[in-house]
């Protein structure tokens, strides 16, 4: 499961990609692209930790890859859609903050510019190709054994391209399961669900009026959108916890917009956290949503799930608001789950096996 981190130079790609993955971000020959792990800011993992003091922590992670720029000219940015056909979600950051001294690729800054050029891109990229399959199917007709199938086909490649010329992208397109089927071989930029990242001046990260104009530029699309400031972001990474507190209050603002975006990226890419808890480890494991529990099981090792017996379930909010293990079995609220369990959410489950 990977993000795709793009937009265009001077936007503070290589600054965010290094502090969400502590890695240098530069790849040979200034080409391709740079992958790195992410820790997920979890405050409830943080949490746990300072409630078991354990000997190893191990929080969640998420793949991030860092694309390269986009160029003005379209046709130069083919490379760049080829790498992102890979990837799961695509994160566009976007420059919002204005500094004279830093120049934008297209002499200005407007960030409801450079996202409507780069969607435009994306749908140029999905017309093409439904139009090149069209074209396809059409010479095929007749020669095809399964002619109901190819005119299904046409049929919704047609209604998509409609959909895509109205401004729109295909994850809003309201597919049938069975019209999910005949296009799942193919992969469509636009049907990835895409976050869009403000790199924000100070000033501006502190009022949610930017982001608020800007969603009301793109109605009825998908997007997930949140306002990052690289700028203050860095500043943190340099302090201890006291002084970041300190600065955080007086900036007024709650938790470092960092934190937030890796949370948001981890349950864009459709994912969440189960916890295992002790004295010799705390740790977070990734898992899709919608899970039973031994499918769960399978996150930690094959053998548990093949030897499934049931799932001791601790609901996190339980045990922060007991204070610890002995108080929440006292108060009956230690669960017992079996195979038809739909793990949730931060739950922490000691698995019963045997094989």
């Amino acid at each position: 499961m990977k993000l795709g981190l793009i937009g265009f130079p001077q936007v503070g790609k290589r600054t965010l990609f290094r502090l969400l993955t502590g890695k240098e971000s530069e790849p040979e020959n200034g080409k391709g692209e740079v992958q790195g792990l992410a820790r997920v800011r979890d405050e409830r993992f943080e949490r746990l930790v300072e409630i078991y003091r354990p000997r190893l922590e191990t929080p969640a992670q998420i793949e991030f890859s860092l694309l390269p720029d986009l160029e003005k000219q379209a046709e130069r940015n083919t490379g760049t859609w080829r790498v992102l056909e890979k990837m799961d979600v695509i994160c566009h950051l976007v420059r919002a903050f204005p500094d004279e001294t830093v120049f934008h690729v297209a002499g200005s800054v407007d960030p409801r510019r450079d996202i409507t050029i780069l969607n435009e891109e994306l749908q140029l990229n999905d017309l093409l190709f439904i139009e090149k399959r069209i074209e396809r199917l059409e010479k095929e007709r007749g020669r095809n054994g399964d002619a109901r199938r190819a005119a299904g086909e046409k049929e919704l490649l047609t209604r998509m391209k409609d959909h895509l010329e109205a401004g729109r992208f295909l994850s809003t397109f309201p597919f049938t399961d069975e019209e999910q089927k005949l296009v799942s071989a193919y992969i469509f930029l636009t049907r990835k669900p895409m976050i869009l990242i403000l790199n924000t001046g100070e000033d501006q990260l502190r009022s949610p009026g930017l982001i608020d104009q800007l969603a009301a530029d793109f109605p009825g699309q998908a997007f997930q959108w949140i306002a990052v400031s690289a700028k203050i972001e860095e500043e943190l990474s340099r302090l201890d916890e006291e002084e970041r507190q300190a600065f955080l209050e007086e900036l007024n603002i709650a938790q470092p917009a960092l934190d937030r975006l890796t949370l948001v990226c981890y349950r864009t890419l459709g994912l969440i956290s189960f916890f295992t808890v002790g004295p010799d480890e705390v740790r977070a494991w990734t898992n899709r949503k919608e899970s039973p529990a031994p499918r769960a099981a399978r996150v930690i090792h094959s053998d548990i799930e093949r030897g499934f017996i049931r799932a001791e379930v601790i609901k996190y909010e339980d045990l922060i608001h007991l204070g610890n293990e002995q108080k929440v079995r006292e108060a009956g609220k230690l669960l017992q789950k079996g195979r038809d369990y739909v793990v949730e959410d931060g739950d922490i489950i000691n698995f019963l096996f045997n094989v």
